[in-house]
This record gives structure tokens, C-alpha cells and sequence, in this order.
């Protein structure tokens, strides 16, 4: 019997789950919504409940299961499976590998979210089995993740990797983390949104402002699409946040000497523009002997990267492969 592993991303809106063979092929993907409420005690047994309804209707062998692989956004002990807090669904200092262990008696290991993505993009996607990685993910904040002799960066308490807490300026915007100036204040969607507005306020008479007006809020897809139609100041934000990435991502690879990194999420899908701009930037930065041995990609995977790595992580654990 051929055997395949769960792979299954929690999010705050959705649980994503996949039957994934040990090639990491995707035999089947499906999702159920996820229910916050009362502190997300009710995940757990809905996870279980849709995996039992797969085996009940024949469309899943329990047997042929090697394992279950979870990712979870927050803060997460990978030994143990402990996630400390992952404020989006509720969850706090609950031993999530444990108990869904005892649900299902099969074996269940989990990690990060981000993380848990970088996996996937390594094993199937843009990374190639790369030994050495580094990961940022552009969205409605800025994630990622470091793989680093084969392995992820987890740190003494499940933090390494948190590459969007990277202060930038020391007395910056406030950041959902609490701190001043983080990387995610600048470069993620929100941020690029920001950087647009603070333009507006000293230029009232801009294409940007007589958008904003116009539509009474942007997006960065507005700013995106005027700075490729030749806006100056639209492009001076664009080229800003490209520099920056650039910079934390050439002192990351100082400390990490990676033969891939990978740009993931909404932002990225800008276009080529602005990859080519991240990249021009990380090279004038980087020290040369890093730089030469490092190709800067657009991650392939998009959603499906979570599945897909839950399932390595799981391989990973079992059966001792690495990369």
C-alpha cells in the first residue's frame, strides 16, 4: 500500500488540508473554515471530523497514513509541538501535537506557519532543495523563514526567522509587535500604503492624491499600476521599499551565505519590475562573494506551499530526510 502523509495549514479564516505522497505530489486538497470562537477549542476536533469524513466515504486509508504535518501561525515549540500563542485563531500554551496525536493516534509533528510555507517552496517549489534559504512573504505583514544547513531556524523559543521584526528605523511607525521601525512597517502592503499617503500629505496636487480622493482610500496595486504608467512619486515608493528589502535581505545573507532567496505573497506578484528592483538593490549591498552564489526568485507554490510542507515536515521527522 502506497503511503501518503496529511499536510494541513491553519489559518484564520480557512484550514487547508492535503493527502501528499512521498514524492510531494498533491493526491487530493480540500478546505473547511476555521472556527475561532471560545479560543479555537473546536479546531482540533474539526480537523479530526474532516479527515474522518475523507475515510468514512473511502477517499482516504487511515492505514496508508504515515502521518499528520500542521502548520499554525504564532509562536510554536517545534519539539513538542507547543504553540504559546497564535493571537489570529486563539490558541494559547496548548499542546497541539499532543492532542491531536491522541484524536487521531497517528503521529503528529507542528511548526510555524511561515515556516511550515518555506518548507514547501524548498522541497517542491522555487527553492530546489536548497541546504541554504532565506524566505520573505509580502503581504498584509512581511514573514518568511531561513532554512540553514538543511534545516529550519527556530531558535531557543519557535522566534528565529521573524525577518519582518527587523528594525529598520529606530523611531518609526508603531508595528502590531509593539516595537517602532520594523521591516513590515515599510514593505508589506499596508506599509507601501503608508508611504503613499505620507507623499500625498506634502504633495496635494499629485496623481496619487487625485487618486486617493478620487476613490477615498489606495491600495498597492493603484501604486503599482501608477508608478508602471510613469508616475515619479508612485515610483519613488516603489524603488524606497524595493531598497530596503534589498538591504535587510543582503545583511541576511551576510549571516546565512544562501544559494536562494525566495519572494513570496501578494506584493510579490507586482510584477518582474520590481523583483528586478529587490534583486538590483540586494546586490548593491551584498557582500559579492554572497551575492555570486545566490539566485533571488519569485516563490512558486502560493497557497498549496503550507500542504506541501506540513507533509515534509513530517518526512523530516519520520524518516530523517533533509535537504
Amino acid at each position: 500500500m502506497d503511503q501518503n502523509i496529511i499536510g494541513i495549514d491553519v489559518g484564520g479564516t480557512t484550514i487547508k488540508f492535503g493527502i501528499i505522497n512521498e514524492a510531494g505530489n498533491i493526491l487530493d486538497k480540500w478546505e473547511i473554515p476555521t472556527n475561532a470562537t471560545n479560543s479555537g477549542t473546536s479546531i482540533l476536533t474539526d480537523i479530526w471530523n474532516s479527515l474522518r469524513q475523507k475515510i468514512e466515504i473511502g477517499q482516504l486509508n487511515k492505514d496508508s497514513i504515515t502521518g499528520i504535518g500542521l502548520g499554525a501561525p504564532g509562536f510554536i515549540h517545534e519539539e513538542s509541538g507547543r504553540v504559546y500563542e497564535a493571537v489570529n485563531i486563539g490558541w494559547k500554551n496548548m499542546e497541539i501535537a499532543n492532542e491531536l496525536k491522541i484524536i487521531s493516534n497517528l503521529p503528529v509533528f507542528v511548526q510555524n506557519d511561515a515556516n511550515i510555507a518555506v518548507l514547501g517552496e524548498n522541497w517542491r517549489g522555487a527553492g530546489e532543495q536548497s541546504r541554504n534559504l532565506i524566505a520573505i512573504t509580502l503581504g498584509t505583514g512581511v514573514g518568511g523563514g531561513i532554512i540553514a544547513n538543511g534545516t529550519i531556524l527556530n531558535g531557543e523559543n519557535g522566534t528565529a526567522g521573524e525577518i519582518g521584526h527587523i528594525t529598520i528605523e529606530k523611531d518609526g511607525y508603531q508595528c502590531n509587535c509593539g516595537r517602532r521601525g520594523c521591516l513590515e512597517t515599510i514593505a508589506s502592503a499596508t506599509g507601501i500604503v503608508r508611504q503613499a499617503k505620507n507623499i500625498i500629505g506634502t504633495n496635494p496636487t499629485s496623481r496619487l492624491a487625485s487618486l486617493y480622493r478620487e476613490n477615498g482610500s489606495l491600495t498597492t496595486k493603484d501604486i503599482f499600476e501608477l508608478a508602471n504608467n510613469g508616475d515619479a512619486l508612485s515610483k519613488e515608493v516603489i524603488d524606497h521599499t524595493a531598497d530596503v528589502l534589498g538591504l535587510v535581505i543582503a545583511n541576511l545573507a551576510t549571516i546565512i551565505n544562501p544559494s536562494k532567496i525566495l519572494i513570496g505573497g501578494g506584493v510579490s506578484k507586482a510584477g518582474e519590475g520590481f523583483i528586478n528592483s529587490i534583486d538590483n538593490a540586494f546586490r548593491k549591498y551584498a557582500l559579492g562573494r554572497v551575492s555570486e552564489v545566490c539566485d533571488l526568485k519569485v516563490a512558486q507554490l502560493g497557497n498549496d506551499a503550507g500542504i506541501i510542507g506540513a507533509a515534509f515536515l513530517v518526512k523530516q521527522k519520520l524518516m530523517n530526510t533533509t535537504f
